[in-house]
């Protein structure tokens, strides 16, 4: 089904998606363009609506409004047997009574392939996911991740054009997910295959996609890199969904300045006027306490409220009359803990860099 797409042409389009279901809208006006050979996550919370969109996109779910192109070629009313795509489901999806081998070569089966070639395809798929010598097994006989590279393989059968992984890793246990993360990703670079995967991990989405589509109650509320998504979420939703975020009630100032608590800090203000209520967000990590000093730029001093030890680093609770009764978290080494003799009940002097603020209407996270 492979079509020819002209030169700076995505290579999957969903324009104005609505999909409703009675009165409930799940998908409300969802439009993304995704490149060829491109690793998009759509990442969420249940319920809000990603593994809709990846099913429109499927031919799983018709949507209610709006249009689903693949290839430069409008694919919004196919039926999923005319659309060129491998999905590998959450739950697998194995015929139970099929061998790994005839699993796998189901859908070149049903093209009506040459035997010998399904075999060859069959035994360089088993190769690439790193499953030979598994052939005659039976899915119940494999472990949650053999079974996954058996789905895997067989959604890469036909060689097609879209690859839709539908929460693919979350059935796994936490050491296997992280391994198949990482196999899937790779797999995908050197098949150099269009894929979506559907998560509602946000370490996953971090660390395997290119692209994030952060969704909300049926609407994107950020597109970007993970790097983009994590250090300047577009909306409080995402500031909060993604990574740790401290929250803190203030309100702007003037130009480049923010009220928090007692303490005048500089920021970007350009989106606010001069005594409208924010939101602060910053990152525990991006609070400093090495080589601090009181009069360095958002410099404050404050007491350690609680500490939480989490291994290589220590979260730090940091409150007192300077925060006008509210607690920030920071995350500081062990080490400097040890240098600073942290203890609750003690005092800390620590800094938050202008260009690690941001900013949000008061009550949206």
């Amino acid at each position: 089904m492979a079509t020819e797409i002209q030169a700076g042409e995505p290579y999957l389009r969903t324009a104005n998606i609505i999909k409703k279901f009675g009165d409930f809208t799940a998908l409300n006006d969802v439009s993304i363009e995704i490149a060829e050979g491109e690793f998009v996550c759509f990442l969420g919370p249940s319920g809000c609506g990603k593994t809709t969109l990846l099913r429109a996109i499927a031919g799983l779910e018709l949507q209610t409004h709006g249009r689903v192109e693949q290839a430069g070629r409008d694919i919004s009313n196919l039926p999923p047997s005319e659309r060129d795509f491998g999905i590998v489901f959450q739950s697998y999806a194995l015929f139970p009574n099929l061998s790994v081998i005839r699993n796998v070569a189901y859908g070149l089966e049903n093209r009506k392939l040459p035997k010998a070639e399904i075999e060859t395809r069959v035994r360089e798929l088993l190769e690439l996911v790193g499953l030979t010598g598994q052939d005659d097994k039976y899915p119940a006989q494999l472990s949650g991740g053999q079974q996954q590279r058996v789905a895997l393989a067989r959604a890469l059968a036909t060689s097609p054009g879209l690859l839709l992984l539908d929460e693919p890793l979350s059935a796994l246990d936490a050491r296997v997910r992280v391994h198949l993360r990482h196999e899937i990703r790779d797999l995908q670079n050197r098949l150099g295959v269009t894929t979506i995967m559907v998560t509602h991990d946000q370490e996953e989405a971090l660390t395997m996609a290119d692209r994030i589509v952060v969704m909300n109650e049926g609407v994107i509320e950020q597109v970007g890199t993970p790097m983009e998504i994590y250090r300047h979420p577009a909306t409080a939703f995402v500031a909060d969904f993604i990574g740790k975020m401290n929250f803190a009630d203030g309100a702007v100032t003037g130009k480049g300045r923010v009220q928090l608590g007692k303490v005048e800090l500089a920021c970007d203000t350009d989106d606010f006027a001069a005594g409208q209520a924010v939101q602060i967000a910053v990152r525990p990590e991006d609070i400093v306490a090495r080589d601090v000093a009181a009069g360095d730029v958002n410099a404050f001093n404050a007491a350690v409220a609680d500490l939480e030890f989490l291994g290589s680093s220590l979260r730090v609770g940091i409150a007192g009359p300077a925060l006008g009764g509210q607690t920030l978290t920071a995350d500081l080494s062990v080490n400097l803990m040890r240098e600073l003799d942290l203890e609750p009940g003690h005092d800390i002097t620590v800094r938050i860099p202008p260009e690690r603020i941001a900013l949000y209407a008061a009550g949206k996270a």
